[in-house]
């Protein structure tokens, strides 16, 4: 397949890449050119991702809890040794779900999801955006949140996965017109349901509550997602500023 971007000689860092989303928007990065920091909780899934990218060898996995600060900038640290330059393409995927109902859920269970899942969007886009500001590698930087849909809508069962992504797309809204002045741009994808391991559930559950619920009857690919995500991350988006952009095949449209 030939490259519809141009990310060539780029650095990216992508979180949550090691499965899902992430994985998939490792490969179509690194399909488009840019050398790949693959940053994920599990640094055996995240080898595993660099393996399937294309040139392997330009690549490098990380072991990162997106939720410790030292470790995201550590992780950025090494990203810049290794990879010889400083991240200007971002990708904030790693993301958690913990299922409770509201009245039953403990406050471990609560940040556990807000701790990953908006407290990790913050840390490491504070850090890459540092980075590239110090850097004077601020133009042309681009970060792209994966919020969900649910951030709109909410989730039964789910209401800190819900109120992390709502919290992702006014984040996105607030430090794209902050940043916008300085080259980057700042954009937010709100993916449906999409066939990846947090997509977990028993087949009638999927059936019931997400395939009745959706225009084309099925689930996304994480590929669907990650195409758009590329897109942003491009000049061909140069106008696309604080956008939380839906992917979710008509979802509860």
């Amino acid at each position: 397949m030939s490259s519809e971007n141009n990310f060539s000689g780029k650095v990216a860092l992508v979180t949550g890449g090691g499965s899902g989303i992430g994985r998939a928007v490792c490969q179509v990065l690194a399909r488009d050119g840019a050398r790949v920091s693959v940053c994920d909780l599990n640094v055996k899934s995240a080898e595993e991702t660099v393996e399937s990218l294309k040139n392997p060898g330009d690549h490098i996995a990380l072991c990162m809890d997106v939720s410790q600060k030292e470790q995201v900038h550590d992780g950025l640290r090494i990203t810049q040794e290794k990879l010889k330059g400083t991240p200007t393409l971002l990708v904030n995927c790693a993301g958690i779900v913990r299922p409770a109902p509201f009245l039953e859920m403990t406050e471990e269970r609560f940040m556990q999801v807000i701790n990953v899942n908006l407290k990790g969007t913050f840390l490491v886009s504070q850090a890459v955006c540092k980075a590239m500001l110090e850097r004077n590698e601020a133009k042309g930087g681009a970060v792209v949140n994966i919020a969900s849909i649910t951030g709109r809508t909410g989730l039964a069962n789910n209401g800190q996965y819900a109120a992390s992504k709502g919290g992702v797309m006014a984040f996105t809204k607030t430090c794209a017109k902050e940043l916008a002045q300085t080259g980057i741009r700042v954009n937010c994808l709100m993916p449906g349901p999409i066939r990846t391991p947090l997509l977990a559930f028993p087949q009638e559950i999927i059936d019931e509550f997400v395939l009745k619920r959706n225009p084309l009857g099925r689930c996304g690919e994480p590929e669907e997602v990650a195409e758009m995500a590329a897109f942003l991350l491009s000049e061909k988006s140069s106008y696309f500023v604080g956008s939380c952009i839906e992917v979710t095949g008509g979802h509860d449209m």
